[in-house]
């Protein structure tokens, strides 16, 4: 949890309704190639389905918008109209850009004025745990501009002077502190108005909408995240995400 106090409630934002956008147009190479990656099966059904039942089982989210591939809108609308979520929750689909950056944005452009907390996921986070997003919502809802999910690093890290040619070896510069870094997971929430400026204002290269937010001079706070809301980006990580899956089955009937 991040040392910074968080200011009090905005007002109206209490009781604030929350809509979740999940950017889903990549192509995810570094699994290889085929369907996008939000596409893949993971236990016989799509990454996207997974990351958008994670967000629908909050009961605070009542709108989920997939931000699909430009040329993929009707495949993901018709993965969405075909399987079973719940009907408390409103899904939207709409085409994406070239760059996550720019697809977020077209998402929250298709956002209702109704809402007014905003969550970012990756699609390639599917198994992340109803409570991490209940918390991120939670704090927002208490007053913070944007929120992160994060986890301690296990690893000492190391920040080095990149090799001109990958595989070759690289001088270490520097040991930071790991007890001041964190991992940054998924979703992240903020107050719309706050997401929006951001997008308006932040034009260069960002990892993650949050530094978008920071760029502002904003705020940003974290909460506990999950070990199992990690990326799946490579195919030891669909291993391991099926792993997961069976233990849930196996323990909690999911």
């Amino acid at each position: 949890m991040s040392d910074v106090s968080r200011p009090a409630p905005a007002q109206g934002r209490t009781t604030a309704r929350t809509a979740a956008v999940i950017p889903a147009a990549g192509r995810g190479v570094r699994l290889g190639p085929g369907a996008p990656k939000a596409l893949r099966a993971l236990n016989g059904t799509p990454m996207l389905i997974h990351a958008v039942r994670a967000l629908a089982a909050s009961r605070a989210v009542s709108l989920v918008v997939v931000v699909a591939p430009p040329d993929g809108a009707g495949e993901v609308k018709a993965l969405l109209d075909a399987d079973a979520l719940p009907e408390r929750t409103d899904f939207l689909v709409v085409p994406g850009g070239e760059t996550r950056q720019e697809s977020v944005r077209l998402g929250l452009d298709a956002l209702p004025s109704a809402y007014d907390i905003v969550l970012v996921h990756d699609a390639a986070r599917p198994l992340v745990p109803v409570d991490t997003v209940d918390a991120v919502i939670e704090a927002v809802r208490e007053g913070a501009v944007a929120v992160v999910p994060a986890l301690p690093l296990a690893d000492t890290v190391k920040e080095v002077e990149p090799a001109a040619t990958p595989g070759e070896p690289e001088p270490v510069v520097a040991t930071p502190d790991r007890a001041r870094l964190r991992a940054v997971q998924t979703p992240q929430g903020f107050d719309r108005a706050t997401l929006v400026r951001a997008h308006e204002a932040v034009t260069g290269h960002v990892t993650d909408d949050a530094g978008m937010v920071e760029q502002l001079g904003e705020t940003v706070v974290t909460v506990p995240g999950h070990e199992e809301a990690f990326k799946v980006t490579r195919p030891l990580d669909l291993v391991l995400a099926e792993a997961v899956l069976a233990r849930r089955r196996l323990n909690d009937g999911f």
